[in-house]
Order: structure tokens, then C-alpha cells, then sequence
């Protein structure tokens, strides 16, 4: 039996140029080997499985090689790792510190990759300090972790920090379809994907999924035995699950979901994975966020295929039910009664996101009930249709009418069209227009010549005025009150003249005069009156006075007031 090396460490990058996903990095470093603009001390940190070990052995290689060596030549003499899980002491620092002075033997840097440097303790992070901002010139430091907030602030002020990204789930494919043709496996690109997916963004990972899924099917990979040996849901359980919710297929549906839990799925994981479904369908909806569609080609027409059922209404209300089941889900006592509750209101949901049941009632069907009468469902007409009334022939009875004793009023019909231009009534457009329709209340729409015109005394006047000036006052509408009992109406005729000391009075009793003449106008049954609003600023001066004004009226009423001035001396 040979040996066997598994795909991580077989297929480990010896360049730059075969790291996968993190071309903005090597880039950097090329360009400082180039340029001679290198750190002395680089922090690569990142998720596990991005390369940042192998990128730090392949930078180690590369500043000690000058072209003459041999392609296979590793300088494991200046190459220095150290692990900081096991080695995180403040002895293992300080023996690391006295080796760094010794220069290089065969090349021109000792390197020294300290690995998982986050494990370093408090002491051995300030033992480390001095060194690592003044290191000796041959030497560079290369600090690599997954938990960068775990260093101390005053390493990261010392290092170079390269931040690696996860692989995304299109370059881990690709590179797992270069490997499979390399070791001349025929693999499905869905079967490939699906191991992308579930390495989350690590590569390493995805090779070690990789090894796995070939010794159970050998040199046909396929989506089936990927799914089978890696334990998750297949694409088609999920499109089969959402052609029955849009069929409204509920005992299919129930059934499909007991199935896939004999299977030895987890009912949590099924939900999550049916929200994940409607979100890609959403996805599929625009051409622009297709490309958020993680999934093979061949997949990718059946999403888009099944996106052309589903309106956007039932997938926004499908993604809230799921996830809300999802939420719920741990806190349940009855796990698998929650996800089937879920998946009923799922398949209850209409194209437009409500119930089956969409009958309009102009009345609460409970009235009906109540009052033991079958309701009668309106729908809404797009256009008026004449409907013929019934025809009564000879031979039916007439039928009883029923009393009603509103039988006499003139019932006003109720316009069932939409009006797209209805307004909200606390927004200033609704209260402009009430005002208009006050206006054209007080418009004549009578004859004239109908109206009475009787004749007034000034006493009937001024007792119609003040009633109205007292129905104010009773409403509490006291800033009116003042406006009227200030401006003192003088009557020429049918016109009463009002006088205001300025325009601010004036407009206000304008957009107030409807109700007012309304209330002359029928109290005097004379609509011929008329209100004509003037403003005299010569007015204003009566009621602005000076300190000095006060003193002299004072005085006029009580003259010892000034003799009380001139005994204590008093100012004003």
C-alpha cells in the first residue's frame, strides 16, 4: 500500500501565483520584494484554511532566492516556525530573541514564521516588543493568526497587517475542478459547487471535503453522492417543496416533509435551507443580483425557470414565515409542529401575499350572522355594468318589504371605484381643500330672488352679534373673541364695516367670516349682507402705551399719586 498525501498538502501553492482568492495580497508582496520595500515584520491574518502559512513559506522562499538556486531548493536553514499554541512562554520568546542575532548562514534573511501568535501570553507579547520594532537587519518576522483582536494593540503598531479573505465559492470550484483533472476524476460541476458551499470559504477545508467525497464514489463525482456522503439537502428537495407551496398542495407538502426527516435531516436545518431557496429565487428575479447566485449553471436555469412562478409579494412573505419559524425554532417545545404549521401558512399564501379566502364584505360578516342573513360577496367591478333589474311575473308573490324606518331618507350611493387620489386628512392639501368647500358652500346655488331680505334693526344686529360672539366663548375659541369684541362692527346699510390695527388681524377674520355671516345672515334672515374688513393702523396707538402714558392716566384718576412721587423721590 502506497502512501498516501492528501490534497492539502499535495497541491499546497509553491508560488505566489497558485494561492487561489487572495490576489490582492501577493500582488503586495511581489511588488515590495520588487521594490525592496519589504517589512521587517508582516501580520497575515484571516479565516483558517485562506493560505496565510503558505503564503508566509512561499514569502521566506522568495527574499532569499537570488535565480541560481534550483527550483526545488528550499532554504529550510533560514526558515524558522514557530508555534505559539505550544511555545507561548516567556522562555520560548526569550531563546527566540538570542537566536535572531546570529546572522543567516546561506542566504541573506532568517525568517521566523510565528503561527497562531494570538496564543502568545501577556509576558511574551512585551518580551517580544523590543525585538520585533528593531529587529537586526537580516531578519524578518512574519506573525500569522485567526483572532487578530486577541493581539495586543502595541504588536499590531509594530506590524504590517495583510488582512486574507475567505475564498468565495466560485474560485474554491474552480481549483477543485483543476485537481479533479489532474487525477482524471469526471466531476459535476453542482457536485463541485456544493463542496465550495460547504467549505465556507476555506480551501483547505474544501480539499479535505474533496478527499472524502472521492474514496466514497471513486472517479465519478457526482451531485448525488455528494449530497449522500456530505449529509445536506439536495437542490431538488427544495424546488420540489416550492412547487407544492405554489400549488397549494399541503398533505404533499407534509408528506415530502416527514421524508426528508426519515432521511436524518433536522427540521431546523430544513427551514433554513427553504429561506435560503426563496432568497435566491428573489435573487433571480433581476438580471443585475443574478450573479449573487452561488450555484452550478445547470442550477442556476432551474432557479430561474421556478423564479418566473413566484411573484415577489409570496417570496417577501415566504422569506418572513421561514425565518420567523427559523427564530422560533430552539425556543420550541414542538419542534416538528412548528415547521409544519409554517409550511401550512406557506402553501396558504396566494400570489398577492394573503389568504385563499380573499372575498370582499362591504359589511363584518358577523352582522350577517347575527341577524341571520346569508352575507352576498362583492367584488369590485374595473368597469360599471348596467345590471338589469329582476323581472317579477304574475304568478310569483310579491315579496313583503321590509320596514325601515329610514325608508324616507335619500340614501347616498356608495362609489366602489378607487380613487388614486386620495389624500390623507391631517395633511395640509385635505385642509386646503375643506376650506375651498367651505367657500363653495357659501357660493349662491339658489335663486336669489328665493332668499329673504328682510329688514334689521341696529339692536337685532348687535344682539346677533354677540350670541355669536358667545357661542365662540362657550366653544373656547378665545382668540377669536378678542378679534371680534376688538373690532367693533359699524353698519352702513347691508354692509358691516370691520376696523383692525393691522393685516395679521384682518386675513385671520377673512378665513374665519363663513360660519359668522352664515350665522347674521339667518338670524336676520337678510342674505344680502355683506362684511367689508378695513385696517387702521391709527387704531393700534390706543392700545400701546408708554410708561410715561400710564403715569399721566394714573394721575388723572388719583392725583395724590403725585405727591407720593415728590416725597420719596420716586422714578419712573
Amino acid at each position: 500500500m502506497e502512501h498516501f498525501i492528501v490534497s492539502a498538502r499535495k497541491y499546497r501553492p509553491q508560488t505566489f501565483k497558485d494561492v487561489v482568492g487572495q490576489q490582492a495580497i501577493t500582488n503586495t508582496l511581489l511588488n515590495a520584494i520588487e521594490h525592496n520595500h519589504l517589512a521587517q515584520a508582516l501580520l497575515f491574518t484571516g479565516p483558517r484554511g485562506v493560505g496565510k502559512t503558505t503564503c508566509a513559506r512561499i514569502l521566506a522562499k522568495m527574499i532569499n532566492s537570488d535565480g541560481t538556486e534550483q527550483e526545488d531548493e528550499d532554504f529550510a536553514f533560514n526558515i524558522f516556525e514557530l508555534d505559539a499554541a505550544s511555545n507561548n512562554s516567556v522562555d520560548d520568546i526569550r531563546n527566540l530573541t538570542d537566536q535572531v542575532r546570529i546572522p543567516p548562514q546561506v542566504g541573506k534573511y532568517k525568517v521566523y514564521i510565528i503561527d497562531e501568535v494570538h496564543m502568545l501570553s501577556q509576558a511574551a507579547f512585551n518580551a517580544f516588543l523590543k525585538t520585533l520594532e528593531e529587529p537586526p537587519k537580516h531578519c524578518i518576522f512574519i506573525l500569522a493568526t485567526t483572532e487578530k483582536h486577541k493581539i495586543i494593540p502595541t504588536i499590531l503598531s509594530r506590524c504590517q497587517i495583510f488582512d486574507f479573505k475567505r475564498i468565495t465559492v466560485k474560485d474554491a470550484k474552480n481549483y477543485l475542478k483543476y485537481i479533479a483533472e489532474e487525477q482524471g476524476i469526471d466531476a459535476e460541476d453542482d457536485a463541485l459547487h456544493i463542496i465550495a458551499q460547504k467549505a465556507d470559504g476555506a480551501m483547505r477545508d474544501a480539499l479535505s471535503i474533496f478527499d472524502r467525497v472521492v474514496s466514497f464514489s471513486g472517479k465519478n463525482l457526482t451531485r448525488q453522492a455528494v449530497t449522500e456522503n456530505l449529509n445536506v439537502l439536495d437542490y431538488e428537495t427544495y424546488f420540489t417543496s416550492t412547487d407544492l407551496i405554489l400549488e397549494n398542495k399541503i398533505p404533499e407538502l407534509l408528506i415530502q416533509f416527514n421524508e426528508t426527516l426519515s432521511k436524518g435531516f433536522d427540521g431546523h436545518h430544513y427551514i433554513a435551507g427553504l429561506a435560503s431557496h426563496f432568497r435566491d429565487l428573489m435573487v433571480c428575479k433581476n438580471e443585475h443580483t443574478i450573479e449573487l447566485l452561488e450555484v452550478g449553471e445547470d442550477t442556476k436555469l432551474k432557479y430561474i425557470e421556478q423564479s418566473r412562478k413566484a411573484s415577489y409579494e409570496f417570496l417577501m412573505k415566504g422569506i418572513e414565515l421561514a425565518n420567523d419559524c427559523d427564530l422560533k425554532f430552539k425556543n420550541s417545545k414542538n419542534q416538528r409542529l412548528l415547521v409544519e404549521l409554517t409550511l401550512m401558512q406557506l402553501a396558504s399564501i396566494t400570489f398577492d401575499g394573503e389568504k385563499k379566502n380573499s372575498n370582499h364584505y362591504i359589511i363584518p360578516a358577523s352582522y350577517f350572522k347575527a341577524k341571520g342573513i346569508k352575507p352576498i360577496p362583492v367584488t369590485l367591478p374595473k368597469k360599471e355594468v348596467a345590471v338589469a333589474p329582476p323581472v317579477q311575473t304574475a304568478l310569483e308573490p310579491k315579496p313583503k318589504e321590509p320596514q325601515n324606518p329610514y325608508a324616507q331618507q335619500s340614501v347616498p350611493k356608495i362609489d366602489l371605484k378607487y380613487d388614486s387620489k386620495r389624500t390623507s386628512g391631517l395633511s395640509l392639501k385635505s385642509i386646503r381643500a375643506k376650506k375651498e368647500h367651505l367657500i363653495k358652500q357659501m357660493e349662491v346655488v339658489i335663486d336669489p330672488n328665493d332668499l329673504p331680505t328682510e329688514t334689521f334693526t341696529q339692536e337685532a344686529f348687535d344682539k346677533a352679534w354677540e350670541t355669536y360672539i358667545g357661542t365662540l366663548n362657550t366653544k373656547g375659541e378665545k382668540i377669536m373673541v378678542s378679534m371680534l369684541e376688538m373690532g367693533r362692527p359699524v353698519l352702513k346699510g347691508t354692509a358691516i364695516h370691520v376696523e383692525f390695527p393691522n393685516e395679521s388681524l384682518k386675513i385671520e377674520l377673512e378665513r374665519a367670516q363663513f360660519p359668522l355671516m352664515e350665522h347674521l345672515r339667518k338670524s336676520l334672515r337678510n342674505f344680502d349682507l355683506s362684511l367689508e374688513i378695513h385696517v387702521n393702523e391709527e387704531i393700534a396707538k390706543k392700545y400701546a402705551f408708554t410708561a410715561l402714558e400710564k403715569y399721566e392716566k394714573l394721575k388723572e384718576k388719583n392725583p395724590n399719586i403725585e405727591l407720593l412721587k415728590k416725597t420719596f423721590g420716586l422714578d419712573l
